[in-house]
């Protein structure tokens, strides 16, 4: 019988990282993928010294267009097939899009929409045949217009909608599907987005390991939607009392105070 895996994207850093240890401590085999492959291993080697199999490693760029048929060979070539996939890779830039590097925009895109879309395609047969889940990690932000950010908000509006049509169609195919929608969190994003220190986020902060705690037993439980936090929880419910001009002009004070 063909052993089954659950491949986590983004795994070399932050939340992807996070969700790598829930996994693998609630006895999931893993696939890891991410472009640095020393961090890579050294979180394979991590999770092998604590018991079980060590993660299958995928050094891989999510900005290439073969980027997904790499991860297809790579798996294949180990003969394994998958029961959970966990689209967490992705990234932001923080300015005026007219004014920030339109390559790395459009490589906003590439990772956070296209390559989430091919993996959740690709794989999905073998989520169908294994009775598995879908786990797309989205953000806070795809609920809000995003000037400052404009792109990475973007991105993450079609990853929720993306994710909510795909939990109608594979609901019935017996696949659990969930969206991730985090607020603040303290990892690496930050800093390779550029946002500044000019605005304090401290109190809807939310550790990486408990995002990844909250988000595994979402996914286990077939939620729609986990907002790890109060705070964050309130958001998409209190946006219904205003009108999308007030959020839109709300929105753009609030990224230039983060300069």
């Amino acid at each position: 019988m063909t052993e089954r895996v659950t491949l986590i994207t983004g795994a070399s850093a932050g939340i992807g990282t996070e969700l790598a240890r829930v996994f693998a401590a609630n006895g999931h085999r893993l696939a890891l993928t991410a472009r640095r492959a020393d961090r890579l291993e050294a979180l394979a080697n991590e999770l092998a010294a604590k018991g079980g199999k060590k993660p299958i490693v995928i050094a891989c760029d999510l900005q290439e267009a073969d980027a997904g048929e790499k991860i297809a060979a790579a798996l294949a070539a180990e003969d394994v097939e998958l029961d959970h996939l966990v689209n967490n890779a992705g990234f932001g830039v923080f300015g005026d899009a007219i004014e920030c590097d339109r390559d790395e925009q459009v490589g906003i895109v590439d990772v956070n929409v296209r390559a989430l879309t091919d993996l959740s395609l690709r794989f999905a047969d073998q989520l169908i045949r294994n009775k598995g889940g879908l786990l797309n990690v989205g953000s806070v932000a795809g609920f809000l217009p995003g000037p400052g950010m404009a792109v990475y908000y973007a991105s993450k509006a079609y990853v929720i909608s993306l994710t909510e049509a795909l939990r109608a169609e594979l609901a019935p195919r017996g696949v659990r599907v969930t969206v991730l929608c985090p607020g603040p969190v303290p990892t690496e994003f930050q800093a390779r987005a550029g946002v500044g220190s000019g605005h304090n986020t401290a109190l809807l902060n939310v550790p990486a390991s408990d995002v990844a705690r909250e988000a595994y037993r979402g996914l286990m439980a077939n939620k729609r939607a986990v907002l790890p936090g109060l705070g964050i929880k309130i958001v998409p419910f209190a946006l219904r009392f205003f009108p999308r001009g007030f959020i839109l002009s709300a929105t753009s004070r609030f990224q230039r105070q983060r300069r």
